[in-house]
């Protein structure tokens, strides 16, 4: 009846599948009913947030992480979307936040509303700053920031962009109505978290991580950047273009949030989805919802999601629960949620980490995961170390000793550490970081006519799941 739903108009169609996001497509409507920053102060969109949320706790085995957006167009957007969720009472134990940077700068520009990407980055974080030193300047925005785990950025992917270069302007002086290339939306967004979450981690607050959607559509550079900067991300399907970055991706097991179900309706049918090669590769994969009011049939989208992969592609009892698992360890949920569902070091890498009787994986299981990433490392060093000892009057660098590989979840005090990054100098602390950004030469790769469906609103992240019976 609203006509919200994907269908097969919506394939390799983004225009069409951003439209279903208007209900009887009427974009008035949709300001009305899923906006926050309304003149009805989002009343209507928190009452139907507050019923998603009790489904959660009443099925008691779900945990999910909301996605929200906040655009950059002002800096008062983080004081209205705090508001608005302290207002309403928007908190539960199974839900924490996730906010989205939509990726539409060039929108933006030519509408009048910022005159460079550098004041967009600016209304962005400053506010993130100036409570972190103050949390008395942005009361609301000081308690919402505790449900928030993660930064995402958002757009089509498979849109046409210019070429990254070591001859970019600045985000000051970057002016023109172009958008920047995604590696410049993931640099900035990344190097301002870092600072961020330095000056949050020593004032003892919450730290976030960079989560963003790569490698559904477009140009494979685009997982090339986030693999230097992401915690983890979402989709990452087109790393089955790229054996060499896939490989990166398992050796340092940067997380992979799939959406099968979400794919097949947009980008890639079911049958083609890489998701059980990743998976018995032993990439740290998990399965995430994505618009399910728009992809999903059912009340229940993770467990739809589940279960369709399960019977389609064959997984056991024991693939679902390391799946589960794994999706427990690439959420942002503290530490008292992840040793509940998993063990209580969960932090450490193999069997050591995960308890038989929470997560149903055999340690077995979890030791010839471990012990085949341990293997590849170990053929990566000896390698490294046979070529230095083949140019050792050349090269005065010493041996690669032999160190232990990380775990999926690998970061003990689940605050959100940014996974690569230069130290920062003091005086960049509490400012906002416009710099050069100097990219490697490009290469020329190609580039499928793909879409992606993004929402200003996206309702539904990854959704972590795990259980202590055989189902998950």
């Amino acid at each position: 009846m609203l006509d919200m739903h994907a269908d097969k108009n919506t394939f390799h169609r983004f225009d069409k599948f951003n439209l279903k996001y208007n209900p009887c497509g009427q974009s008035r409507l949709r300001e009305i009913f899923l906006k926050h920053d309304n003149y009805q102060r989002g009343r209507y969109m928190a009452e139907v947030t507050r019923e998603v949320f009790d489904d959660l706790q009443f099925s008691k085995y779900q945990h999910a992480e909301y996605r929200i957006s906040i655009y950059g167009r002002k800096p008062s957007e983080w004081d209205s979307l705090s508001s608005w969720v302290v207002e309403h009472k928007l908190y539960s134990d199974n839900v924490m936040w996730m906010i989205q940077i939509p990726r539409l700068y060039n929108i933006y520009r030519e509408q009048g509303l910022l005159d460079s990407f550098g004041q967009m980055i600016d209304n962005i974080f400053r506010p993130l700053f100036e409570v972190s030193v103050d949390p008395k300047s942005h009361r609301n925005l000081h308690m919402f920031l505790r449900q928030v785990t993660a930064f995402d950025i958002v757009d089509d992917e498979s849109k046409p962009e210019r070429r990254p270069t070591k001859n970019m302007r600045t985000p000051e002086d970057w002016d023109e109505e172009i958008n920047p290339p995604y590696s410049y939306y993931a640099y900035y967004v990344y190097a301002n978290l870092m600072v961020l979450n330095r000056l949050r981690e020593s004032k003892g607050l919450s730290t976030f991580d960079f989560r963003p959607h790569a490698g559904e559509a477009g140009d494979v550079d685009h997982l090339a950047a986030t693999f230097l900067c992401a915690h983890n991300i979402s989709h990452g399907i087109n790393l089955r273009k790229s054996p060499g970055l896939q490989y990166l991706y398992y050796l340092s097991q940067i997380g992979l949030a799939l959406s099968p179900l979400s794919n097949n309706s947009l980008f890639l049918d079911y049958s083609k989805n890489p998701f059980p090669v990743f998976f018995s590769r032993g990439l740290n994969v998990s399965i995430s919802t994505d618009d399910p009011l728009q992809i999903h049939m059912t009340k229940e989208p993770l467990v739809e999601e589940y279960s369709i992969a399960a019977q389609v592609w064959k997984l056991t009892s024991c693939d679902l629960s390391e799946v589960a698992r794994n999706s427990v360890l690439q959420s942002g949920f503290p530490d008292a949620c992840k040793a509940h569902w998993i063990s209580n070091s969960y932090f450490m890498p193999g069997p050591i980490g995960n308890d038989i009787y929470k997560t149903n994986v055999p340690k077995i299981r979890i030791s010839f995961r471990q012990e085949t990433l341990d293997g590849e490392h170990e053929v990566i060093r000896l390698g490294v170390n046979a070529h230095i000892a083949r140019h050792a009057p050349k090269l005065t660098a010493a041996p690669i000793a032999a160190y232990p590989s990380p775990g999926p979840g690998d970061d003990g005090d689940d605050s959100g550490d940014v996974t690569s990054g230069s130290m920062v100098d003091e005086e960049e602390q509490g400012g906002v970081i416009d710099g050069q950004q100097e990219t490697e030469e490009e290469t020329e790769e190609d580039v499928e006519e793909e879409v992606y469906g993004m929402d200003d609103v996206n309702d539904v992240g990854a959704s972590p799941e795990a259980s202590n019976n055989n189902n998950s």
